[in-house]
């Protein structure tokens, strides 16, 4: 995952681009994926006390709600959690680790997790990447509260241009398609600063895998998919050279 080392130019080229595009009453939203790899044993239990009793309970009192908190269930490096945290402003997701600490609530909550010694650490590396929302789908759109699994799926362009055309895909079809192959989206984003750029990443979700794979069947064998994919310069081999595909599924304290 994009990591929050940034590259800033290519932030503001990407973004500006994005808001000049968006129609002036669309508010968009920004993501703030936050990813800690962890090892067996006492830091999973940690992990998910910090999200369930400082961290979710200090976003909701900042006014962010929606947010999901996963575990990887297919993919590398597990265990693996994840932070899916939404807001309106990205200001505020940049500056959390320094806004936090002023709640008196979440540093108690948080102290065994925030100051963990070096001698038994809470994770092994967290990493941050920053999305802005898709203009065709600028907010976040959290599944009904019933079992559930998710898929995050990062696409890595060969070119700025590419990634653009990518974008457009989704937001002049594509994205209809996977809602009327079963697909459901929970959010789209273009990755904004870290590594790996230029990409988007996205969140779809499922009640269990036979109906994952029964969808992406559907959806790979719609004629509005083959006819909008097959277009000139609309192919993969044109405009994604890698893609990245995790399974998650929700942990106790997800609002997602």
């Amino acid at each position: 995952m994009a990591t929050a080392a940034a590259s800033l130019p290519a932030m503001a080229m990407v973004e500006g681009r994005a808001m000049a595009q968006a129609p002036a009453t669309t508010s968009r939203e920004y993501y703030q994926l936050r990813r800690y790899e962890l090892r067996n044993g006492p830091q999973t239990a940690l992990v998910q006390d910090y999200f369930a009793h400082a961290l979710i309970p200090a976003l909701n009192r900042m006014g962010i709600d929606r947010v999901g908190t996963f575990k990887i269930d297919i993919g590398p490096e597990t265990p693996t959690y994840y932070a899916l945290i939404p807001s309106t402003s990205a200001e505020t997701l940049l500056t959390l680790d320094m806004r936090l600490p002023d709640d008196a609530e979440f540093s108690k909550a948080a102290a065994a997790f925030w100051a963990a010694p070096a001698s038994a650490t809470a994770f092994q590396r967290s990493e941050v990447s920053m999305m802005g929302a898709f203009n065709g789908f600028p907010k976040l759109i959290a599944p009904k509260p019933t079992k559930r699994i998710f898929q995050l799926r990062t696409y890595e362009s060969p070119s700025y241009a590419a990634h653009a055309k990518k974008v457009a895909m989704f937001e002049g079809g594509e994205i209809a398609i996977f809602q009327k192959s079963g697909l459901t989206p929970v959010f789209f984003g273009h990755n904004l600063a870290g590594t790996r750029l230029p990409s988007l990443t996205y969140m779809i979700t499922f009640p269990d895998l036979p109906t994952l794979s029964a969808n992406w069947s559907a959806f790979g064998s719609s004629p509005e998919w083959k006819e909008l994919s097959h277009r000139p310069g609309n192919t993969d081999a044109d405009i994604v050279n890698n893609i990245t595909n995790l399974y998650l599924s929700p942990l106790a304290s997800s609002q997602i």
